[in-house]
């Protein structure tokens, strides 16, 4: 083989190793990346929350990872606790309702948390009939979005929200919405 010929087939098999080299970091950085923005967190128990109180997978682990990221140990600025970042006293009334005992201090236990969040995911459903607007109820709570329903500036047929008037609760509509385009896919 003339040097020429070996010369080039040796620069195009470096070409490809360098290619198939890129390809696996390729993957494995986006991997990573979806394992650090989308991560898969208690998925046997969300699992199991979805098929008891009959409401997605995904959306629980939408919410999760909006409020906490799943993390079980998170306090907000205003009081919020645990992976679903419930206020002290909903959770109190959540587990009235389920029968459960209530602490505060296992607000912070992420089984509890993901628990008493997946029922009141499944109770705002009931009320609103309507993922979009149970999504705005767990931000805002459920009485603003019943006034903003009422109002003709935010819903035009007081069954749907045409204008969110909380930028907050907006930002929150949009990153939980797109946390579940991705965990859709994960929780069939």
């Amino acid at each position: 083989m003339k040097s020429g010929k070996k010369e080039s087939l040796t620069k195009a098999v470096f070409l490809l190793l360098s290619l198939a080299l890129l390809v696996v970091m390729l993957a494995f950085f986006l991997h990573c990346f979806y394992n650090y923005f989308y991560p898969m967190n208690y998925c046997e128990e969300i699992i199991a929350l979805g098929d008891e109180y009959k409401i997605e997978s995904a959306l629980i682990a939408s919410v999760a990872n909006a409020e906490s990221g799943f993390d079980e140990k998170a306090v907000s600025s205003k009081g919020a606790m645990g992976v679903m970042q419930l206020m002290p006293s909903t959770a109190k009334w959540l587990s009235q309702k389920l029968g459960v005992e209530f602490s505060e201090e296992k607000l912070l236990e992420g089984e509890y948390s993901l628990t008493l969040g997946a029922y009141y995911l499944a109770y705002l459903m009931e009320v609103f009939e309507n993922k979009e607007l149970a999504l705005c109820a767990y931000n805002a709570g459920p009485s603003k979005v019943h006034n903003w329903l009422e109002d003709k500036a935010c819903s035009s047929d007081g069954k749907t929200l045409d204008k969110i008037p909380y930028k907050e609760t907006e930002n929150y509509l949009n990153k939980v919405m797109k946390n579940y385009r991705y965990y859709s896919k994960k929780y069939h």
